[in-house]
């Protein structure tokens, strides 16, 4: 399943540096650049709330975003990265990076687990060890994600990334990266176990040195 374009207007900035984009902040604006097919990275600023509302449907790493800066054409984008505040729900700045539709990209994207593995029905524990794997191609062929069935996996089973099925997406990781496993809660079990027999034999230590003490005074 490929991505559907989004659309984002901006508009170009000269100014720059804290104070500026502090500034920007609290007009409700979001310090912005967009790089990849000019010489230097363009400073832009958008609106806050519609890039909001953008993220909140959209899986911000994958999909396709069409850039219409001071209203001109609109420009393929995906975004980069997005800097957050680090404890209030604010963003900071987003980084865009110009494509070309005609030349193949490397993206992130994001796996997804479907149902509940047989093994965890009796038990067993699901490990989900890698959440996206890398693949290369146009960027209208993006994925937005891959979803793989695990309700046949039984405890001591596993999934690699040559069990997803791509649709024909070249995938750039290694086919014997394991993705998910069904692991038997033993490990946990005997963690216990031998939690309390420790507890049971300080325990004890402590028991016959206070009967020692006892006769020693007596």
């Amino acid at each position: 399943m490929t991505n559907e374009s989004a659309r984002l207007t901006a508009r170009a900035r000269t100014a720059s540096g804290k104070g500026a984009a502090r500034q920007l902040r609290r007009s409700g604006q979001l310090p912005a650049v967009v790089y990849g097919r000019r010489d230097e990275a363009e400073s832009l600023a958008l609106d806050t709330h519609e890039l909001s509302r953008l993220l909140s449907r959209i899986h911000a790493a994958t999909t396709v975003i069409d850039l219409e800066v001071d209203g001109g054409e609109p420009r393929p984008v995906l975004i980069r990265e997005i800097q957050r505040h680090p404890y209030r729900p604010q963003l900071l700045h987003v980084d865009f990076f110009e494509i070309r539709a005609d030349v193949k990209i490397r993206v992130s994207v994001p796996l997804h687990l479907l149902e509940t593995p047989a093994g965890v029905e009796v038990g067993g524990i699901l490990q989900h060890l890698r959440h996206e794997i890398e693949v290369e191609c146009l960027p209208n062929e993006i994925p937005s994600a891959f979803t793989i069935d695990v309700s046949e996996l039984e405890i001591g089973d596993s999934l690699n990334v040559s069990d997803v099925d791509t649709g024909g997406v070249e995938v750039l990781d290694d086919d014997g990266l394991t993705i998910c496993t069904v692991v038997p809660p033993a490990v946990e079990e005997v963690e216990e176990e031998e939690e309390l027999e420790e507890v049971e034999e300080v325990e004890g230590e402590a028991a016959a040195e206070a009967t020692e003490a006892e006769a020693e005074e007596g």
